[in-house]
């Protein structure tokens, strides 16, 4: 029996799901573990102040080191850019849809929002790239799982709100989703959409159980997309985001580092026909992205962002 540890979200229990779905069907028995998470706990303050490094994944990971879980499934972009020695992502699954969603009950589009209108989003990302396309709206704070934000959006505290688009198509909570916004418009954080499925690095028998679940263009994307992040200080709570997809010329990199207020998008793109879809070469493609962003200033634009408690990622909703 293999034993996969998540967390209790809706979201995190669907994904869990899904990965024990699909290894019934390769003739693998499964239970699910529920492992409450730092940042299920810590509900009140915003991201940017309590930092999101490994608060979604740490629990599960010391439970995978203890021996009483086989495998964690996580939302590949709450997993820090560098993992501990002890841990491999085993399996990347086939990637869901990767762009942010625009969701009102009263209002079609973003340039639908009557003037000061109020935004609701717990990703400094979001923040500033929506800033950066409506500097009139009032943006606060969201947080909760899926329901507790659609909930507060139905009861009018928020005209609009934004999330990310692959967890409302997984649960099927799209009745208020007006929308997408293209990668131009508010660039994806890195990996969003895509799925970890991570387990200790000396179990060999479970990787080479998962591999049947690993989908090689999506695993060379996302790494593209983390060594990005990584590479521009994965560190902190970045207004960083980054997709790397595949168009009629290849790879295509697509990436954009605010500043906090949305004054200023640095924006930058690159397109590669790699050899192969190794590591390797991702890792080349994002290190070439994230130089030339340095190049034209990255740095100075994150470094007014308020780091607090080294965060990597942004949550994964």
């Amino acid at each position: 029996m293999i034993r996969i540890g998540s967390r209790g979200s809706q979201l995190a229990r669907w994904q869990a799901l899904h990965i024990a779905a699909r290894l019934q069907a390769l003739g693998h028995d499964s239970t699910i573990q529920i492992i409450h998470t730092t940042g299920d706990r810590v509900q009140s303050a915003p991201f940017a102040q309590v930092g999101t490094k490994g608060m979604f994944t740490k629990e599960i990971e010391e439970a995978l080191l203890a021996g009483s879980i086989d495998l964690a499934v996580h939302s590949m972009k709450d997993l820090p850019t560098e993992l501990l020695p002890e841990f491999t992502i085993a399996a990347t699954p086939e990637r869901a849809e990767a762009r942010d969603a625009f969701l009102s009950v009263r209002y079609e589009s973003l340039q639908a929002l009557p003037a000061s209108a109020t935004v609701g989003t717990s990703s400094l990302r979001r923040q500033a790239q929506l800033r950066a396309l409506r500097s009139d709206l009032q943006i606060q704070e969201l947080r909760g799982n899926v329901d507790t934000r659609l909930r507060k959006l139905a009861d009018g505290q928020y005209d609009a709100i934004l999330l990310a688009a692959a967890g409302l198509e997984r649960l099927r909570l799209t009745e208020h989703l007006r929308g997408y916004f293209s990668i131009e418009e508010i660039c994806p954080a890195a990996a969003q959409g895509a799925l970890a499925i991570e387990c200790r690095g000396n179990d060999a028998k479970t990787q080479a159980m998962l591999a049947a679940l690993h989908h090689a263009p999506t695993s060379f994307a996302v790494t593209v997309e983390r060594t990005v992040l990584a590479r521009l200080g994965g560190g902190c709570h970045l207004p960083v985001g980054v997709y790397c997809g595949q168009d009629a010329k290849g790879w295509r990199v697509q990436a954009a580092v605010a500043r906090p207020d949305g004054s200023a998008v640095l924006r930058e793109q690159a397109t590669a026909q790699p050899v192969d879809l190794s590591a390797a070469s991702a890792q080349t493609l994002g290190n070439t992205v994230a130089e030339t962003l340095l190049q034209r200033g990255a740095a100075a634009l994150l470094g007014e962002t308020l780091c607090v408690g080294d965060a990597a990622v942004e949550p994964h909703l």
